[in-house]
């Protein structure tokens, strides 16, 4: 981060400073439909690490934040399984947008609109730091995974798919 550009002040970022949450501010340049392959290579840092905040919906069209390694997919089928539904899908971006709060590409699990059940890949917790997305696009925060289980009360789930 240049010393010119200041880390933007968004809903997840108030959140984290409402639950004392220690974390570091990276920005870089946002490129549409880059993901995390394109977050990883602008800060360096090994895109596994990186997670992406996918929001979905259950059979009845209830919201839920899947927090998932950059370069995995999830598998919805094992997901449905662990979390007691018939089936899951990912929403539309712009019903993800109305759930969160936020646009597709700066979607933080932090500060979101609505409250959703937020479920996060347990391998994610292995991880010493992760990079997850500040609530805007080209905006990510370094973080413990141990504080998205203390804030979020995230339940640990295991559904990742090799990217």
């Amino acid at each position: 981060m240049s010393k010119t550009e200041h880390a933007p002040e968004t809903q997840a970022t108030k959140f984290l400073k409402a639950h004392k949450v220690a974390f570091s501010s990276h920005l870089y340049a946002y490129e549409e439909h880059g993901g995390t392959k394109v977050s990883a290579r602008e800060l360096n840092v090994d895109e596994h690490a990186v997670v992406k905040t996918l929001i979905f919906e259950d059979e009845n069209a209830k919201p839920l934040i899947v927090l998932m390694h950059g370069d995995c997919k999830v598998s919805t089928k094992e997901l449905a399984r662990q979390v007691g539904c018939k089936k899951i899908e990912p929403c539309k971006p712009e019903v993800a947008n109305r759930h969160s709060g936020f646009l597709v590409g700066g979607t933080s699990p932090f500060g979101t609109k609505k409250a959703m059940p937020v479920f996060i890949e347990k391998t994610i917790l292995d991880l010493p730091l992760i990079y997850i997305n500040g609530g805007r696009r080209g905006y990510l925060v370094g973080i413990h995974p141990h504080d998205i289980l203390r804030t979020l009360a995230a339940k640990a789930v295991d559904a990742a798919l090799p990217g």
